[in-house]
């Protein structure tokens, strides 16, 4: 096996090969940081190489090391704070801000035997649905470097769709995760609300989650349980599984009644033909796996539901304009952002406390209508996205009406963020590739803290339609 195709395995099987003394934790290491070295300045999908740390942590791994990732290289996405790098949030007032302790998920990951080689670009404040941050320049797409790999965590799918990695970290409050992983072919799951902690900073939140970015589904539901469970302080969390992920991700899902749906949430985004034919395809291939299969129009139009999700998204990036303010020691400016997220600012600075919390109140009851809708069904079947991944430069943050760019973002991604407002947890496969030569993916939402069926669920559809084995035009 040559050592460009050791970063296309699983982390799991990679983890057995450190294990067996097959290969070393150190060669694994090196290979991901001359893979970064080599393509990176193609695909600009890194903020911070951490080679020196990375290598020393590698070099203390050994054959028999018992930690279910030992030795498996990951970077993380640059809006968790690892000690000692780099912390930005891919805006000005923290570009050079230096973590001084490791957000617990980036513990976990660390207790579970993973080697950090660095931190992956995002848009600015984690906001558009593409990776194009002022301050870093545009993420490349390796399956078309002249589009978007994807946001908010860009830097993440590129990375490991370009085989630097073999797993990346990533956050998901709107789509984050699985809009990357179907512009890039990947696994991208959001998991339920709750089910990641987010301490110490945050004892909770209403859409932002952890998790990973990965090329099978038995690497996601087992990193998963790694990173899920109760931390010290949590206002609440996901009820735990009654048995490991990894184990219910390799059991037969049975027979389950799935809706399918391209009726998009935003009545004014057009759904591009070939995401509309996934969809199809995928119900198809549902049907002949023994599943019944039901075309359902969901109630998520009217009520004004677009911009509801617009203004408590909103919010939750303002908190962020904040924090780094905080962490700036003054208060943010219209020069330190781009326009786009500045006009965000200045919206949610015009917002009453009233005004704000009703928003979430009405966000939340339509959620409970939209489950109760969906009760009946074990999961929901939807595109992954609108349209293909875009070229890059397709959102301008600095346009004459940057609200505008805000908007747009949506018609591209209209699928994805009602999940991160009604908790459910949702994954995006990417069980095809289009004519375009692009991956292309459907998105599955499950029940409420349904994980484990949902994982199921993917796993015989990756069995059936195999994925891993596909490689960017950019590696030869």
């Amino acid at each position: 096996m040559s050592d460009s195709e050791l970063m296309f395995r699983p982390a799991i099987e990679l983890a057995a090969m450190v294990r067996s003394g097959e290969v070393s934790a150190r060669e694994l290491t090196e290979v991901s940081l001359a893979r970064i070295e080599e393509l990176n300045p193609e695909c600009n999908a890194f903020v911070q190489v951490d080679s020196e740390r990375a290598l020393a942590t590698a070099a203390k791994i050994g054959p028999g090391d018992a930690r279910p990732f030992a030795g498996v290289p990951i970077a993380i996405k640059n809006n968790r704070p690892v000690q000692g790098l780099r912390f930005t949030y891919g805006c000005p007032l923290m570009s050079e801000h230096i973590a001084d302790y490791d957000v617990s998920v980036v513990r976990r990951l660390r207790e579970a035997g993973f080697v950090i080689v660095g931190t992956t670009t995002l848009p600015e404040y984690a906001i558009q649905p593409t990776t194009e941050a002022r301050i870093f320049g545009p993420t490349r797409n390796p399956w078309d470097l002249e589009r978007t790999p994807g946001g908010s965590s860009g830097g993440a799918a590129a990375a490991l769709a370009a085989g630097m990695i073999p797993v990346a970290h990533g956050t998901d409050g709107g789509g984050s995760l699985r809009i990357p992983a179907a512009c890039c072919g990947l696994v991208g799951l959001k998991p339920a609300r709750g089910r990641v902690s987010l301490a110490p900073q945050r004892g909770e939140a209403l859409l932002d989650v952890d998790g990973v970015l990965t090329r099978t589904v038995a690497d996601t539901a087992a990193i998963l349980d790694v990173l899920s469970g109760y931390e010290l302080g949590d206002a609440s969390w996901a009820p735990p599984p009654v048995e490991p992920f990894a184990a219910a991700a390799a059991r037969p899902p049975g027979r389950l009644h799935i809706a399918a749906t391209t009726f998009s949430p935003a009545a004014d985004a057009t759904i591009d033909p070939l995401c509309a034919q996934a969809v199809s395809d995928a119900a198809g291939l549902l049907r002949s796996l023994g599943h019944e299969v039901s075309e359902v129009e969901p109630p998520w139009r009217g009520d004004g539901l677009k911009e509801l999700f617009g203004v408590v998204f909103s919010i939750q990036i303002a908190l962020t304009i904040a924090y780094s303010g905080m962490v700036a020691g003054r208060e943010p400016t219209a020069a330190d952002m781009e326009p786009m997220t500045w006009a965000v600012y200045s919206m949610v600075g015009q917002l009453n406390a009233v005004t704000g919390l009703g928003a979430v109140a009405r966000l939340q009851n339509f959620c409970r209508r939209l489950i109760a809708f969906l009760a009946p069904y074990d999961a929901l079947l939807t595109p992954a996205l609108a349209e293909r991944p875009l070229p890059l430069g397709t959102l301008d943050t600095a346009a004459p009406d940057p609200m505008s760019t805000f908007t747009r973002a949506g018609l591209f991604t209209p699928f994805t963020p009602l999940f991160n407002a009604s908790g459910q947890p949702g994954i995006s496969l990417p069980l095809y590739q289009g004519e375009d030569g692009l991956p292309l993916a459907v998105q599955i939402v499950g029940r409420p803290a349904g994980e484990a069926a949902l994982l199921a669920l993917a796993a015989q559809l990756e069995a059936a339609l195999p994925w891993a084995g596909r490689r960017p035009p950019m590696l030869g």
